[in-house]
């Protein structure tokens, strides 16, 4: 049996909080943007890590209000919704530098969605190689970087 050891994930996954409503409601209302890793704060919308990310930087971009499709969504809120992707996507090049990212939305869980109630963009960055024989054979992400350590990075490479 193979074994991946990553015993820095224990104070993470003993310090987790039981959800029990909308996290991105949660993680709105509360005023702990880096325990609930709030990169930044707009009018209308927010963007926060990912918790259990794709890639190291994976972002989303979350409208304030609990809806669940693009279709209840304001155009103003689609708008602000894009803007904080672009802020994203420009935080991420200064801090990261990848080649290129992946955007996108999942809505209803037969298309993906995780959080199906609550609108939010995922903003993915990629790296030329980036996939290796973890993911394509033993169905595990390697992350060479802990969430904190992202939150202050991108934090610091939210403005400019």
């Amino acid at each position: 049996m193979n074994r991946l050891w990553a015993p820095w994930r224990l104070a993470y996954v003993s310090g987790a909080e039981p959800a029990t409503g909308c996290v991105f409601c949660e993680a709105l209302r509360a005023d702990r943007d880096r325990q609930r890793l709030v990169l930044h704060r707009g009018r209308t919308g927010f963007l926060i890590l990912n918790a259990y990310p794709y890639a190291s930087g994976h972002v989303l971009a979350v409208v304030n209000r609990h809806v669940g499709s693009v279709e209840e969504a304001t155009p103003d809120e689609l708008g602000e919704a894009m803007t904080l992707v672009q802020q994203a996507t420009a935080a991420l090049r200064r801090a990261y530098q990848p080649d290129g990212f992946n955007i996108g939305l999942n809505q209803g869980r037969v298309a993906g969605a995780g959080i199906e109630g609550h609108l939010h963009v995922h903003v993915v960055p990629r790296w030329t190689g980036d996939t290796n024989f973890m993911a394509v054979l033993g169905e595990v992400k390697v992350l060479p970087e802990a969430l904190e350590a992202t939150w202050e990075r991108l934090r610091a490479a939210m403005s400019p």
